[in-house]
This record gives C-alpha cells, structure tokens and sequence, in this order.
C-alpha cells in the first residue's frame, strides 16, 4: 500500500475519532444544559411558593378519640366508624382505650395539640354546697382507680373527686373544672370537644372550662343520656360536620332534630367560644 493512501486512511480515521469527540461533546454539553434548564425551573417553582407563602406543606389536622368506656361499656364499631369518617376527611387519629385514661393522660391532653377530641366518657353533674360555696359543674371520669393519697397535691387544691359508675362501686378519679384550668398542660388551641357522658352542658361550668383553656366549641348532653343514643347521635354529627361539611353548630342542631333527643330528655348541645 502507497503511502499517499495509508495517509488518506489514516486521515480519514482521524477525522472519524474528531467527530465522535465532538458527538461526544454536543451530548455533554446537551445534558449540562438541560441540568441548568431543570434546576432553574425547580429553583422557580421554589421562589414562587416561598414568595407567595407556600412553604413548608402544612402539618395534617389530628383527632383523637378518648374511649374511657371502651371497657365497661364497649362499642368498637363506633370507634371504627368515627375513625374512618376522620381519617376521610384527613385527619390523623389517635384512639385512647380505657387503660390509658388516667389522670395525667388529662394532664398532658391539650399539649398534643389535637383539632378535634371527642371523649367516650362517663360523666356526672356534681350540684351541692361544699364548705359554705355551691358547687354545680359535670366531673369527667378517668379509669384511675381512687385513693386518698394519690395525686395528692390535685386533691388538695380540689381539682379532683373521687366518682363511682353505681352506689357501692369502685372509686375512680374524676376531673373537676378546676383541673381543667389549671392542672392541664398547655391550650387547646381553638380545638372542637365532644363530651358524649352524662350531663355535659347541664351546667356550663365544665364546658366553659375547656373554652377558658383555649378550646373553640363544647359540644354534650344537657341530662343523662344512654350509651347506645349517645354513640348514635355522635356518628351522625361527626358525619354532618366532617363529610358534609357543615359547621360546628349547624352539625349539632341537624343531628338533633333527626335523633330527638334521648328518652331520659336529654339534648344535644353545643357552646362556642364567645358566643
């Protein structure tokens, strides 16, 4: 072979290596610039959210579901219910079973920062004169076994009483109003409270508590009321105001009229904060 053409070959290779050099090149250069385009866009989108106040996402909106009856008088299908009507509408659940409710759960219960408690509890009207002043406010049952010992400094100051589901029953721990103001942790922080027991809003005292502490609206029963009518008229009202919509009070006043109220008379209520 001439010279002349292995230097033709040799050239044409050269120009073969050059281009695919180049190929090479145009691909990098292509790649970085499409890198830039998608981190200018990212860092836009960005800009615009935090210009324009988006931000972190917002924390999801919690609920917790305080079952103090779930063993002396169960109901697990409305817990599962009024779990999933929550979840639906987005909310992250929390469910409390009896054992867990003593009385620092209640201590500690506005600093976990729930928007909506509904409290599956016995409670009772306490109305009767007490060293020289009247005393007329619902107590909250606890699944704390009573001693005149415990909690000594809350007994002391009258924020507890001890309560008893029948005449000769076990004691337990009740919640008075006063504990709700200045034994409880924290604010509720313009959060809904669902009082399912006895006698809820007989008296205001109790729920005017809750308001006090930073809660937006009370929601109970103006006398006793049976389990089965209270777990009922609760799921409908949770479904009013958390699928349908409605407000606080709307849900509560629709729930009324379709349930009636229980055959002991009492009625469902609610009080708002301000109101």
């Amino acid at each position: 072979m001439s010279r002349r053409r292995r230097s033709k070959r040799a050239h044409k290779a050269e120009r073969l290596v050059f281009n695919w050099t180049l190929s090479q090149r145009s691909i990098g250069v292509s790649l970085a610039a499409i890198a830039l385009v998608a981190v200018a866009l990212v860092g836009g989108l960005l800009f615009r959210n935090l210009s324009s106040g988006g931000g972190a996402p917002a924390e999801p909106r919690t609920a917790a579901i305080v079952d103090q009856l779930s063993e002396h008088d169960p109901n697990p299908a409305f817990a599962a219910a009024a779990t999933d009507m929550l979840e639906d509408a987005g909310y992250v659940v929390g469910y409390y079973p009896s054992e867990e409710v003593t009385v620092d759960f209640y201590r500690e219960l506005p600093t976990h920062g729930h928007d909506l408690i509904v409290l599956r509890s016995h409670s009772t009207q306490v109305r009767k004169v007490w060293r020289d002043e009247m005393v007329d406010e619902v107590v909250i049952f606890t699944t704390e076994p009573y001693s005149p010992a415990g909690c000594y400094e809350d007994q002391k100051a009258q924020r507890l009483a001890g309560v008893r589901y029948h005449e000769g029953g076990d004691p337990y721990f009740g919640i008075r109003a006063e504990f709700i103001r200045t034994a409880m942790q924290g604010s509720f922080e313009d959060a809904t409270i669902i009082l399912m027991g006895c006698d809820g809003l007989e008296s205001p005292t109790t729920a005017q508590a809750f308001l006090d502490k930073g809660a937006s609206a009370f929601v109970g029963w103006t006398d006793a009321v049976s389990g089965s009518h209270s777990d009922a008229a609760t799921e409908r009202m949770l479904e009013l105001l958390l699928l349908d919509g409605l407000t606080t009070e709307d849900a509560v006043s629709q729930t009324a009229a379709e349930l009636g109220p229980d055959p002991s008379g009492a009625e469902l209520r609610v009080l708002i904060a301000g109101g």
